[in-house]
Order: C-alpha cells, then structure tokens, then sequence
C-alpha cells in the first residue's frame, strides 16, 4: 500500500464536486457494475453523514459513510464501505474500518457502532469486534446480517 494515503473526514456540504463525484464514481463502480446490484446509491443519507475518505495521489483509493445515529439505526453505523478496486489486498480495507471506528466515535462519542454487513464480510468485521444480531438477510439480492461492535 502506498504511504501516501492522506485521510479526510468531511460533512456533505464541505465536499468538492471533485470529492463529491470521486466518491459518487468509486461507488457505481463496485457496488452497482462490479457487484452487478441495481439499487438507488443516492438515497438522500448522505446530506447528513460525514465521509471518510483515503486519497492516494489526489484518486479516490477507499470510502466509507459514517452515520450518526438516529438516520440508519437507533446506533451510529458505517455504511458504504469500498476500497478501489486497485487498492485491494493491500490491507488498506483493514485501514479504512479502524479509521471508520475511530471517525465515529470522534464525532457522535463513545457508543455502539451497528453496520450491515455482506455476509462473506462476516469474518473481517468480526475481527474488529463485531458481533452478529441478526439471521442473514437478503438486501439487493446480496445475504447480509447486521453486526454491532459494543465496544472499541
């Protein structure tokens, strides 16, 4: 992985239409084309979200959504995780969710973090503390369960 990651966590309205579309691009292109999922991405959480982003050498290398809570669960969660599909193997997915953790609990305190989680992702989250709360369940024809990690 290149060390020249630089991270940055910004409410929607602080994002460039650079930034803005970097994230919007990277991912349509996992989620809908790669993962061949038909689903409205832009479902009107971001407004209120902040968005974690890596950048390797101004491209858009990894994402996540951080929620507050109240928007997706009554707990803060991440949501739209993804890292490039040319980052990938270079541990920088492992990066993205210990800076997710920490990016949460900087801005909404010390809580419980709830995510829905694909379930082939069930062994990597459960790594950084996450436990299963709920029976796989189909969302956009993808199994997932929900997991929640108590504490950091």
């Amino acid at each position: 992985m290149n060390s020249d990651i630089t991270w940055t966590v910004k409410p929607f309205e602080q994002l460039t239409p650079h930034e803005l579309y970097a994230i919007l691009q990277l991912r349509n292109e996992v989620f809908v084309v790669e993962q061949e999922c038909v689903y409205q991405d832009a479902d009107n959480k971001d407004f209120s979200c902040h968005h974690l982003c890596a950048w390797d050498n101004g491209k858009l290398a990894a994402y996540a959504r951080l929620v507050p809570p109240g928007l997706s669960y009554g707990d803060m969660s991440i949501g739209r995780v993804i890292t490039s599909p040319h980052t990938r193997g270079t541990g920088l997915g492992k990066t993205l969710i210990a800076e997710a953790i920490r990016g949460c609990h900087n801005l909404y305190g010390p809580a419980p973090i709830r995510i829905s989680a694909q379930l082939y992702l069930q062994r990597f989250y459960s790594g950084f503390g996450f436990e299963v709360t709920s029976d796989v369940y189909m969302e956009d024809n993808i199994p997932h369960i929900e997991m929640l990690l108590q504490h950091a």
